[in-house]
């Protein structure tokens, strides 16, 4: 149970650290070319590597992968609409895939 926890905790210490690198290489993008958020924002993704690496270590990737990258997309989705007010529309999204669906069965029968 208590190795439950700490991979838990890894997978989740790994999405915020990724979502915080993302913000924070936004915020860099919108002002010079060197600046403390940028930095920052790549030391963030270091160290998002390390503990991704150290969850890679324990646990499966076919397991860990689509966790991490699903939380993630939805805790940066989440942050770009906090800290940059923006709005996310997921009907473009439902419609693409429709789009992509109907085209790979039309071109593979």
């Amino acid at each position: 149970m208590n190795s439950y926890f700490f991979f838990t905790c890894l997978i989740l210490v790994t999405v915020v650290l990724n979502t915080a690198a993302q913000t924070l290489l936004k915020l860099g993008t919108e002002y010079n070319m060197i600046n403390i958020y940028l930095l920052s924002g790549i030391l963030t993704y270091g160290m998002s590597t390390l503990v991704y690496l150290l969850a890679l270590s324990r646990l499966n990737l076919s397991l860990i992968y689509p966790v991490v990258i699903g939380l993630s997309i939805v805790a940066t989705t989440f942050s770009s609409t906090v800290f940059f007010e923006r709005t996310s529309s997921y009907c473009p999204l439902g419609g693409n895939w429709i789009n992509y669906k109907w085209y790979f069965c039309h071109f593979f029968s």
